[in-house]
């Protein structure tokens, strides 16, 4: 399947993005991430702005395996450096970016729309919607030894 002329990140993603609100602990990003079914979610503040991105593997090993409580430690501690891609984009900005910082989730943001959280492009959103060339490409990158 060819990736669409001109596609965008909005064509590519999944919409409805939820975010844990970065005065809530890792637990309940686990269990948002377990209810949705998901292995990510945006971190947003009090202002409902993206402020960064927790994955399952971030809690595991920088909360867990460090031999913290996730019920005493808040999202907004685990925020990182934070990647985004404007929805307008086109999905060439999405792959280049995915692959030159290695993350296979990416934050979608509406400029137009105050800079608001639209939805979240993956792995799974990638391979709907790329050909498997450059689905094999992005593999490569993202996942070669940094």
């Amino acid at each position: 399947m060819a990736a669409q002329q001109n596609m965008t990140a909005r064509d590519a993603m999944t919409a409805g993005a939820q975010c844990v609100g970065e005065r809530q602990t890792l637990l309940d990003a686990c269990k948002m991430m377990r209810d949705l079914e998901v292995g990510a979610v945006p971190i947003c503040g009090d202002d409902d702005r993206l402020k960064g991105l927790i994955t399952d593997r971030d809690i595991v090993v920088d909360c867990c395996a460090e031999g913290r409580d996730p019920a005493d430690v808040y999202a907004g501690e685990m925020a990182g450096e934070l990647h985004w891609v404007d929805a307008d984009a086109d999905i060439s900005e999405c792959l280049n970016l995915m692959e030159t910082h290695q993350i296979k989730r990416l934050p979608v943001i509406d400029v137009k729309d105050d800079h608001r959280l639209v939805g979240m492009i993956s792995e799974t959103d990638l391979a709907k919607n790329l050909t498997d060339d450059q689905l094999a490409e992005f593999v490569e990158h993202v996942y070669a030894p940094s």
